[in-house]
């Protein structure tokens, strides 16, 4: 090395180093979330294998039960149909002649994404499960930062180990749609809180096609707008970025009935979603005609009082308590206050979308995973007791529910 070189070498050297150490800091979340992630993921898998272990002669899937077996048990075996045979062009019906459960009530995207996996890997089911993992590790990535700004980093990483520990992580290694979607709603928010509107316009329709919950995010940018419009003294709002939000707003609640159109046109029933998502509620309720918004919950809450043998009046004053309880909850909590009006505002939205379409039953654990950036309020600065005590009780509701729900399932309420 001459001379006149050697400063520029160094210079280099200098310049790579930072450059080096600044690529390794900005890796350090996502080395300890993948961390974090794998060790959730063992965590649940050995929780899997106890449960199919003491899988008692009479449990839904046999004491032969394994992950195999659980992967694609469920709603996953009308994934699994759709990847191989696609919907029906015409709806079964029962005995009675109402319209019975088909595939029709599930939407397209997860199940050929699965597939096109699977060619990869050799079966459907391992293509649902690398598509959940891998939507589950990005949903973590995903959370950290969105709650970051309003909480911090630790308490943002105590947020992603709750997340991927909760009750319902069983979701990240089951073929269901549910971490996909969720990857799309956490995506659909960071867009929204960095006032980058364009990967909306690919994002919401993808979400539409995923499972069903799009509406509730066409709300959420309505509401948002309104928000939006209502603090322009504290934060200028362009037009163009109201052209962008109702926009996409638009196009969310356009997309949100697409499907029921589609299975009208292929099956030549104009009800023909409507009636199949009814086939379901059927098994809780009975024929209670057509759907009506709103009908669900006070029906639902006559149902449980009624089987528990109480006064079905009480719980239409529970469910009044609840609904009241849940905005107090989002409205005035200093915890959910702190994670910003973007999060909150998608939890009332979707809230709002459950209140309305939805039948309380035993699904609904499952039906609340897209609210998990609600974690964040639980990890918001706290001490590490309460932390380590929440990780315990989210452990432990993992294990009853992948019990109830996979090592049992005999009963009616064990139908996740």
């Amino acid at each position: 090395m001459t001379p006149d070189t050697a400063p520029e070498s160094v210079l280099e050297r200098a310049a790579t180093r930072r450059a080096d150490e600044g690529r390794s800091r900005r890796a350090t979340p996502a080395v300890r979330i993948a961390g974090i992630y794998l060790a959730s993921r063992l965590v649940t898998t050995a929780l899997f294998l106890l449960a199919a272990r003491l899988s008692p002669s009479g449990s839904r899937f046999g004491p032969d039960a394994d992950l195999a077996t659980y992967v694609v048990a469920w709603d996953a075996q009308y994934y699994l149909r759709i990847a191989s045979e696609g919907y029906p062009a015409e709806l079964p019906l029962t005995a009675a002649g109402e319209v019975a459960q088909n595939a029709w009530a599930f939407m397209p995207f997860f199940p050929w994404a699965a597939g096109a996996a699977g060619w990869l890997l050799g079966s459907w089911a391992a293509g649902a499960v690398a598509l959940a993992i891998v939507a589950g590790y990005l949903c973590c990535l995903v959370l950290r930062s969105i709650l970051k700004p309003a909480i911090g980093e630790t308490a943002a990483l105590w947020a992603v180990v709750f997340f991927a520990c909760a009750p319902l992580a069983a979701m990240f290694q089951l073929g269901y749609a549910e971490a996909p979607f969720l990857l799309l709603v956490l995506l659909g928010i960071r867009s929204v809180q960095r006032r980058q509107y364009g990967p909306l316009y690919a994002i919401i329709p993808t979400m539409a096609f995923t499972r069903p919950g799009v509406l509730a995010f066409a709300l959420f940018l309505g509401l948002f707008g309104i928000h939006r419009w209502l603090n322009r003294s504290r934060e200028p709002f362009a037009r163009r970025e109201a052209l962008h939000i109702l926009a996409l707003a638009g196009i969310a609640t356009l997309l949100g009935f697409s499907w029921q159109v589609i299975a009208g046109l292929v099956t030549g029933r104009d009800d023909a979603y409507l009636a199949t998502e009814l086939a379901w509620r059927r098994l809780w309720v009975g024929d209670a005609g057509g759907f009506v918004p709103f009908e669900g919950w006070p029906q639902a809450a006559d149902y449980w009082f009624r089987s528990w043998g109480l006064d079905p009046v009480w719980g239409l004053v529970g469910l009044g308590l609840l609904v009241v309880a849940g905005g107090a909850l989002l409205a005035f909590s200093p915890h959910v206050a702190r994670l910003g009006p973007e999060i909150r505002l998608w939890a009332a939205a979707y809230l709002a979308y459950l209140l309305a379409v939805f039948l309380p039953q035993s699904s609904v654990f499952r039906i609340l995973f897209p609210l998990s950036p609600l974690w964040g309020a639980v990890a918001a600065p706290r001490s590490l007791p309460w932390r380590l005590a929440v990780l315990a009780a989210c452990l432990i509701g993992q294990w009853w529910w992948i019990w109830n729900m996979y090592g049992l399932g005999t009963e009616f309420w064990h139908i996740p």
